[in-house]
């Protein structure tokens, strides 16, 4: 069913809105991994605590709340849960995604055996609707060209580099905008009272490519 939708969103002649472009600011995009490298980096960074992530995927999601600390832990994902496929945890595999600047010395963090039927419950964990970074690169690669920020100071920082990553392996263009002073929701202060130099180039630049691209 889950490859089904994947081909129909990419690639059904009957839809009538087809999309230009794809344009990404600080993305979610999987909840599989709690402990990528910015997650483990950026846990107790503001605004967005990893703590918080786990909640409003489950918000989202429409799950029990009381799944969170088994989240956090990546009990969910653990290599005994039979609905997560090998395919599936390559397209997340950060070690080998990543460039090297972001691993620096971070472990993945990969159980053995977790909670049993975590996924089973909520299956919106691995439905590319809900993640993208786990849509099939044939997919991937039916999607218009993206513009996709992250910024260093922000738990989703690997999410989006990793996305930026899977569709130039699948050949679509990609425009990388990475802040290395920039943190989750920094462009919203572009403007006073609450003006930072991050923001007014990170709105700047969006824009700009917005005016170039639609």
């Amino acid at each position: 069913m889950q490859c089904r939708e994947q081909r129909k969103l990419s690639s059904d002649s009957s839809l009538k809105v087809k999309f230009k472009a794809q344009a990404l600011i600080y993305p979610v995009l999987q909840a599989l991994d709690f402990h990528t490298p910015s997650y483990q980096q950026n846990q107790a960074v503001p605004i967005l605590y990893r703590p918080y992530m786990a909640r409003f995927w489950l918000q989202y999601l429409g799950a029990d709340s009381a799944l969170e600390p088994l989240l956090l832990v990546n009990n969910h994902s653990s290599l005994d849960q039979p609905a997560i496929s090998a395919t599936t945890r390559s397209k997340l595999n950060w070690t080998a995604l990543l460039p090297a600047e972001c691993k620096k010395d971070f472990k993945p963090v990969v159980k053995k055996k977790g909670s049993p039927g975590v996924v089973d419950k909520v299956p919106g964990l691995i439905d590319v609707r809900a993640a993208p970074l786990l849509a099939e690169q044939g997919v991937l690669g039916k999607t218009p060209k993206a513009y996709v920020m992250t910024c260093e100071f922000d738990v989703l920082r690997d999410d989006g580099l990793m996305y930026g990553r899977r569709l130039r392996d699948a050949g679509v263009e990609v425009t990388s905008d990475h802040y290395e002073d920039g943190f989750h929701g920094c462009m919203v202060f572009a403007n006073l009272p609450m003006m930072s130099s991050v923001g007014q180039r990170s709105m700047r630049n969006y824009i700009h490519w917005l005016d170039q691209n639609l």
